[in-house]
């Protein structure tokens, strides 16, 4: 940068001075003033637009570096779970094998029963013997058979 001291803006100022006039200096002393302004505001701007440009170049190599360990992760999980499943595969095909062989086994369709299904029933984790000492509904109505049995019955005559 320019190495002006005190001296040489009084140097500058005499010289001005004289060459410009007395009456014309404060509105050219005005002019350079707005222009040096100027000129520190696009250097400003310039020096930030090169440090933006410095920052993006450093976030795409860390953008890059961090794609690149997450495939290398990502590689690497895959392949330890195929391992884990190709064992698996071995055990779980080595236990069938046992289960068919020995002489104890049931097949999985005789050993299972699906349970009946009670639609109507409440499944509730209050136990029936609580619910039965509090006087609490233990059964399900319908809404016909509700109204059904809270209709007033006919009198025979």
């Amino acid at each position: 940068m320019l190495d002006i001291g005190l001296t040489k803006i009084a140097v500058i100022g005499v010289v001005a001075l004289l060459v410009i006039g007395p009456e014309k200096l404060p509105r050219v002393a005005r002019i350079v003033g707005n222009l040096f302004g100027k000129a520190q505001r696009y250097v400003a701007d310039v020096k930030a637009e090169v440090n933006r440009s410095m920052d993006l170049e450093e976030l795409k190599k860390m953008q890059s570096g961090v794609h690149s360990a997450l495939q290398d992760v990502g590689s690497q999980i895959q392949s330890s779970m195929s391992s884990v499943s190709q064992d698996f595969e071995d055990a779980w095909s080595q236990a069938n094998n046992e289960a068919l062989s020995s002489n104890h086994y049931m097949s999985p369709a005789s050993s299972y029963k699906v349970p009946k299904k009670r639609w109507r029933a409440k499944v509730a984790a209050v136990p029936n013997w609580y619910k039965n000492r509090t006087g609490a509904k233990t059964h399900v109505l319908s809404g016909a058979a509700r109204v059904a049995r809270h209709r007033p019955k006919k009198q025979s005559t």
